[in-house]
Parts: structure tokens; sequence; C-alpha cells
């Protein structure tokens, strides 16, 4: 069963010890396990999960959409947070950086 009601949320490159994650490609690679080959044969990021910055920081943006569309990838992305004590910024916006 799906939460219909699933937030947006940031995982923001800093422990809950506020420790910069490593390694400092962490953003890009966990959006690389979401990503697909497009038409142009090059690697696309999805449009539901994609690297940013969060004051300064490395960040993963995960759009709330996903969970309806792939359960088991949002709850993987939220594991990933939890698993690594990484900091969550809940009901974010898409960053414009």
């Amino acid at each position: 069963m799906t939460d219909q009601s699933a937030q947006n949320f940031i995982i923001v490159g800093l422990t809950q010890q506020g420790k910069k994650f490593r390694p400092s490609d962490w953003a890009e690679r966990l959006c690389g396990v979401m990503s697909a080959f497009g038409a142009e044969k090059r690697m696309k990021y999805s449009p539901y999960v994609s690297p940013c910055t969060c004051q300064g920081v490395k960040a993963v943006f995960v759009d709330g959409q996903l969970n309806q569309l792939e359960p088991r990838a949002y709850n993987f992305m939220r594991n990933f947070a939890a698993d690594n004590e990484l900091q969550i910024e809940e009901g974010a916006g898409r960053p414009q950086d």
C-alpha cells in the first residue's frame, strides 16, 4: 500500500552530528542508482531524484511523487538517509541551483 501524501524531502550531506558525509560525490552516486539512458544514449537523472545543494552542502532532492510511482525506490532513499544518519529536510521544494 502506498502513501498518497508522501512528501518531497532533501537528504543533506551532513550527519546528525554535523559532520560532512563522504565520499564527496555521494549525491551523484546515489542519483546514479535512479538514472537511465535517455534518447541521446546518455545517462540521465530521474526527474524524481536529483543532486542539488542545500545551504552550500551537497544534497539529494527526492520528489514525493516517486512514492506513488515506485514505493520501493522512495523507501530506498529514506532508508539510505536513515542508515547513514544523514539530515533530512521534510516537505522541501525542488531547489533552484
